[in-house]
């Protein structure tokens, strides 16, 4: 107990932390690693212990003392004995039940017999064991490896794979010392380290797991030393064309592989290689047969699994090669139909990246279960202290409605209210200030919506560029490289900006309207201007929300996200608006 603690743990395993307490955070970076933060109002944020934020702890190696001892150095008052017992009891859960392979056979085994006889006998894990050996240990269906892990953690009790993975067909790959540039290349220490924590040495108990860093920080450059750790044949699977195209470019760039041994399989090219880079969606693309004349997907139809692989056009992407390692990009992206996939895919080497495991359909515990659980991540503001990411400030600005559109608004329904809301006229205002004010020779400015009209609209008012899902990926290309030469000094993109686009340069991101509350939108969109700048400045990133309204609340949770990592919004109003509005002489003095 710390009479000076900054948390309070109560009984119901949430936690209160006091953000003006000198050690608030200390605290905050102590608890991080095994709670979730539910909500930051000014005063006292809320973060919550949950069982697969201890299990993803303990996959890291954190153990219950040493979680029990820091809540009680950073607490003000003792710690409940039940948060204690919780700790203890599900932190203890993890790796109680194993799993390995001896000759052919996948077992499954525990040290605790009566335990293990009671969970084998749970009516979701029964069907997966095919023959008892003894007390402790079990045979089980090979093929059913991901649906058993699943059927576990959903009991409660989450197996370490220990079972190990097929080796893959061998494909040599070194780092360059070099890039294709001439420009020196070198792993940061965090990059390394998070690369040999998920390989461990080529043993069972690494091959699988999420990586959490954030964007800018080079995860892509993990995946690639990854490889070059393996050494086997790799399938990529990213959110969308940009994002292969920028995998391929960086190992083209920065490994010893070429052209020739890197292909794209996706809507528009559909090769296979030794390291293939496809997308989430041309996998998900299911057989179009022809009915009476019309086309069907079967879209709405429940399936089977072995119905799922039959229906799935490019199921065969799988099988063609010899995988011994699958990365997973922005996982927490991973559509339903994948994880189904993935179940198939348990005895190959799986790497997922990320910016933030959290998954707006909760599904939170698939990726555990499937991909694996997050074996490494470092705190966002840790990276930018550290020069790795740009330092940031993070502005949300409130607009009111006029009244017309108020009266508009309030006799709305919901979702119309939102639509009102996030497309209200008065942003456009908002956004010339800001480009009149960000307008120095160095400065790169990102706008980035939900809405096409919306967008249409601004991007003919202000003479933007502008990148949705329907612009050729020709078109999209040459406006990308238009901006990261300083050709293009704004840019305007709808949510297939969110993604995985390298646009290093970019140093204020306006966000005029989003995917409602979404947490991991707003950790991938903070993401596009974190990239560390050539003239080592900061990044800037605003919110333009309408006041008391829907599209407000929805902010609220989006900033959910950024509090956990460390950064404040600040709160900017009709009245300080005039902090936007620089004269003549002012923005002279900015040159």
């Amino acid at each position: 107990m710390n009479p000076n603690g900054a948390i309070i743990v109560q009984s119901n395993l949430e936690i209160m932390v006091e953000v003006d307490n000198p050690n608030y955070e200390a605290a905050r970076d102590a608890i991080a690693p095994f709670t979730e933060l539910v909500k930051s109002p000014e005063h006292l944020h809320t973060y919550r212990i949950s069982h697969l934020s201890l299990w993803n702890a303990a996959s890291t190696g954190l153990r219950a003392p040493e979680v029990i001892e820091r809540l009680e150095t950073q607490s003000r008052y003792p710690i409940p004995q039940t948060v204690i017992t919780e700790v203890e009891d599900y932190m203890a859960r993890y790796g109680l039940l194993r799993l390995k392979r001896e000759d052919e056979r996948l077992i499954i085994e525990s040290d605790d017999k009566f335990m293990f006889t009671e969970i084998c006998k749970l009516k979701e894990v029964e069907e997966f064991i095919q023959e008892f050996i003894d007390d402790n240990h079990a045979i089980v269906d090979p093929e059913r490896r991901g649906h058993l892990k699943m059927a576990l953690t959903n009991a409660g009790f989450p197996v370490e794979d220990l079972a190990g993975y097929i080796v893959g067909d061998p494909l040599p790959i070194e780092l360059r010392k070099t890039t294709l540039a001439g420009k020196d290349f070198n792993l940061r220490d965090y990059q390394k380290e998070a690369a040999q924590v998920f390989y461990a040495s080529g043993s069972e108990k690494g091959g699988s797991g999420v990586i959490v860093l954030p964007c800018g920080s080079g995860k892509t450059v993990i995946g690639l030393a990854t490889m070059a750790l393996v050494q086997t044949k790799t399938l990529i699977l990213t959110p969308n064309i940009s994002a292969s195209r920028q995998w391929i470019r960086e190992i083209c760039d920065k490994t010893n592989l070429t052209i020739d041994q890197v292909k794209e399989y996706s809507g528009e090219v559909k090769e296979i290689g030794p390291v293939t880079v496809a997308t989430y969606q041309i996998l998900t693309q299911r057989k179009r047969v022809k009915k009476d004349g019309e086309e069907d997907t079967n879209a709405n139809v429940e399936m089977n699994d072995e119905e799922v692989k039959k229906e799935l056009a490019n199921f065969p992407l799988f099988s063609q090669q010899k995988w011994g390692l699958m990365i997973y990009d922005e996982v927490h992206l991973l559509p339903a139909p994948v994880f189904r996939l993935s179940t198939e895919m348990q005895a190959t080497r799986r790497l997922g990246l990320t910016a933030t495991l959290v998954r707006e359909d909760h599904k939170e515990t698939e990726v555990f279960s499937l991909i694996g659980p997050k074996k490494y991540d470092i705190p966002w503001r840790i990276l930018e202290a550290q020069g790795w990411i740009a330092t940031a400030d993070c502005n949300e600005i409130r607009i009111p409605m006029e009244t017309e559109l108020k009266m508009k608004y309030a006799l709305a329904p919901i979702r119309e209210k939102i639509t009102l809301a996030s497309t209200n006229p008065e942003k456009t205002d908002i956004v010339e200030r800001l480009l009149k004010f960000y307008n120095k020779p160095d400065d790169r400015v990102l706008i980035i919506g939900q809405y096409i009209d919306q967008l249409e609209s601004l991007s003919k008012t202000l003479d933007i560029p502008l990148i949705t899902g329907k612009t050729p990926n020709k078109d999209r290309e040459k406006l990308y490289a238009g901006f990261r030469s300083g050709e293009l000094k704004n840019l305007m993109v709808s949510k297939v900006g969110n993604f995985a686009i390298d646009l290093p340069d970019a140093n204020v991101l306006i966000q005029i309207s989003g995917t409602f509350g979404s947490r991991q939108e707003e950790a991938q969109r903070l993401g596009r201007v974190l990239r560390p700048k050539s003239d080592g400045g900061a990044a800037h990133f605003y919110s333009i929300v309408t006041q008391d309204s829907k599209e407000q609340e929805f902010a609220m949770n989006r900033q959910l996200f950024l509090t956990e990592q460390g950064y404040a919004y600040k709160i900017i109003k009709r009245g300080d608006w005039d902090i936007l509005a620089r004269t003549p002489e002012e923005l002279a003095a900015r040159k």
